[in-house]
C-alpha cells in the first residue's frame, strides 16, 4: 500500500463530505408508534415513507454510531436493479412472482432518483446504466446466460455487447463481451444517506445517534440509555445484525473492500474511454464493482478477507494492506494504461448475507416485530423497495391500508435457516472463497467456456446453486 493511501476513516465518501454533526443519544425511556433500529438506507427510507403516508405517526430511529456509518456510507455507489435470491423465489413461488419482484426492483432505481430530486438531495446521481463485462471464455458463457435470464424475467432495454461494442463503452483489458442495462446509476453513498437523514428529521422523525440497541423484543428496543416501547419495532441493521442479542447467526456480515484513485486527467480518461458514467462490474466469482466518481476518480471494490471470526465487524473501515494491494493490482489488470495512478483511499464495510442468499422483508403481526435486509450487496436500491414494503405491511396491520402489490411480492414473509455455529461458519466461508479464487485462476488460464467445477461445487455448498 502506498504511503499516501488513507486507510479506513469510515470511507472515502466521508473523507470528501466530512463526518456529520452528531445527534443526541436517547435521553431515557420513551414511547413511539414505530421504533426503527438502524439509521442506514433501510431504516431511513422506512421512516420517510411511513411519515409521508401517515404524518401523525411518532417515529423514532435508533442508530448505534451515526446515520450511514455502515454499508450505507461505505458502498460502491451502485444504484441498480439486482435482486438477491430471485431464482430461488422463482422455484418457491413461480416465475411470475419472481418477475414481479424484478419489475419492482427496476422501478426502485427510478424511485430513488425521483425522490432524491424531489427532496433536494444532491447525491451526485448519474444515470449511466450498468455495464458488466466478461474477460474469460467461462465468464462470457455466464454473462450470456445471465443476459438471457434477465430478458426472460422481463427486463427491458438490456443489450448484449460484443467485444468491440464493450470497448466502445469502457476499454477493459481483454474484455470478450458485455451486457448493459439501463436500470442503474452511480451515486455518492454518503451524500444520499446524509441527505435522507436530514429529510426525515425535517418531516418530524426523531433520530437518536450513539445509541446502540443491545436487544429487540416484542414492542420494545433496549439500549444502555433506556428502552423505547412501540407497537412496531423494525430491525433495519443489515450487516450489523449479528451484534444484536440472539441474532449472531441470522445474517452473516460479509466484508467487502474498496479503493479509490486520485483524480484522472482527461488524457487518462480518454485512454480508458469511460465517458458514459456506467457502473462497471464483471463475471468473476470473486467479482469486482466500480464507478467513475463525480470528481473524476475510479472507485473499485471486491473481496478481501470475506469474513471475521464470530461475525465481528471492522474498526471504522480499516482494511488490510494486502487487500489494498490486491485491489490495486486488479485495477491495473483491468486498465493497464493506469499503472502509475495513485490509490488515495481504501476502506471496508460489511453487507448482510442470509444462509440462502435471499433478501427479504417480514412483519410478525402477533409481536409487531419487523425486519428487512439480507441484500447481499444490492442494497442501494433494494433498501428503498424493502422500506416501501415495510410501510405497506405496517399500514396493513394497523388498519391504515390494505394488501398492495408490494406486500404480495415473494420476498415478503420469507424465512431462512440460521448460519452454522463457529468455527464451522468461519471455516466454511473462508473455504468457499478460497475455492472461488481458485476457480477464477483456473478459468483465467483456460479456454473452457463453462464454469469451473470447483465454483459449481462451492455454489451448491453456499446455497447459491
Amino acid at each position: 500500500m502506498a504511503p499516501t493511501t488513507a486507510n479506513g476513516g469510515i470511507s472515502f465518501w466521508y473523507a470528501q463530505t466530512g463526518l456529520p454533526a452528531p445527534r443526541e443519544p436517547l435521553p431515557g425511556d420513551t414511547t413511539a408508534d414505530v421504533c426503527i433500529v438502524g439509521g442506514g438506507y433501510t431504516g431511513l427510507w422506512t421512516a420517510y415513507y411511513l411519515k409521508k403516508a401517515v404524518p401523525f405517526l411518532r417515529i423514532t430511529v435508533l442508530e448505534a454510531r451515526f446515520c450511514g456509518y455502515g454499508a450505507s456510507g461505505r458502498n460502491g455507489g451502485w444504484l441498480y436493479n439486482g435482486v438477491a435470491g430471485r431464482d430461488r423465489y422463482a422455484k418457491l413461488h413461480g416465475r411470475q412472482a419472481a418477475a414481479d419482484l424484478q419489475r419492482a426492483m427496476d422501478g426502485a432505481v427510478d424511485e430513488v432518483v425521483r425522490t432524491a430530486a424531489a427532496e433536494g438531495i444532491d447525491a451526485d446521481i448519474r444515470a449511466g446504466g450498468v455495464l458488466e463485462v466478461a474477460r474469460t471464455p467461462a465468464q462470457l458463457a455466464r454473462l450470456r446466460a445471465f443476459h438471457a435470464a434477465e430478458t426472460e424475467f422481463g427486463e427491458t432495454g438490456r443489450v448484449l455487447l460484443s467485444a468491440r461494442e464493450t470497448a466502445e463503452r469502457v476499454r477493459v483489458c481483454d474484455a470478450a463481451g458485455g451486457t448493459w442495462s439501463p436500470h442503474g446509476a452511480r451515486l455518492h453513498p454518503a451524500k444520499l444517506v446524509q441527505g435522507l437523514a436530514r429529510t426525515v428529521e425535517a418531516l418530524g422523525v426523531t433520530i437518536h445517534e450513539s445509541t446502540p440497541v443491545g436487544a429487540i423484543a416484542p414492542r420494545r428496543a433496549v439500549t444502555p440509555y433506556g428502552t423505547v416501547r412501540a407497537p412496531y419495532v423494525l430491525r433495519c441493521t443489515e450487516g450489523f445484525t449479528a451484534g444484536l442479542k440472539g441474532e449472531r447467526r441470522t445474517w452473516l456480515p460479509m466484508n467487502s473492500s474498496m479503493i479509490v484513485t486520485e483524480p484522472l486527467s482527461e488524457r487518462q480518461w480518454d485512454a480508458v474511454g469511460w465517458s458514459g458514467h456506467e457502473t462497471l462490474g464483471d463475471f468473476a466469482h470473486s467479482y469486482m464493482y466500480a464507478q467513475r466518481t463525480a470528481d473524476g476518480r475510479i472507485a473499485l471494490g471486491g473481496r478481501g478477507v470475506p469474513y471475521r471470526f464470530g461475525s465481528r465487524t471492522d474498526n471504522d473501515g480499516r482494511t488490510r494492506p494486502e487487500t489494498v494491494e490486491e485491489l490495486r493490482e486488479l485495477l491495473v489488470r483491468l486498465f493497464p494504461q493506469l499503472a502509475g495512478v495513485a490509490v488515495e483511499h481504501a476502506w471496508s464495510g460489511v453487507l448482510g448475507v442470509p444462509r440462502d442468499w435471499c433478501a427479504s422483508v417480514h412483519l410478525d403481526r402477533s409481536t409487531g416485530l419487523g425486519r428487512a435486509g439480507g441484500y447481499v450487496g444490492s442494497g442501494v436500491a433494494a433498501a428503498n423497495l424493502a422500506a416501501r414494503t415495510l410501510r405497506d405491511l405496517v399500514r396493513l396491520d394497523s388498519g391504515q391500508g390494505g394488501q398492495t402489490e408490494l406486500t404480495r411480492l415473494p420476498w415478503t414473509g420469507h424465512r431462512v435457516r440460521r448460519w452454522e455455529p463457529e468455527p464451522l461458519r468461519w471455516l466454511g466461508v473462508h473455504g468457499l472463497y478460497a475455492a472461488y479464487r481458485a476457480a477464477d485462476r483456473r478459468e483465467a488460464g483456460g479456454l473452457a467456456a463453462e464454469t469451473d467445477r470447483i465454483a459449481r461445487i462451492a455454489d451448491r455448498i453456499a446455497g447459491r446453486g
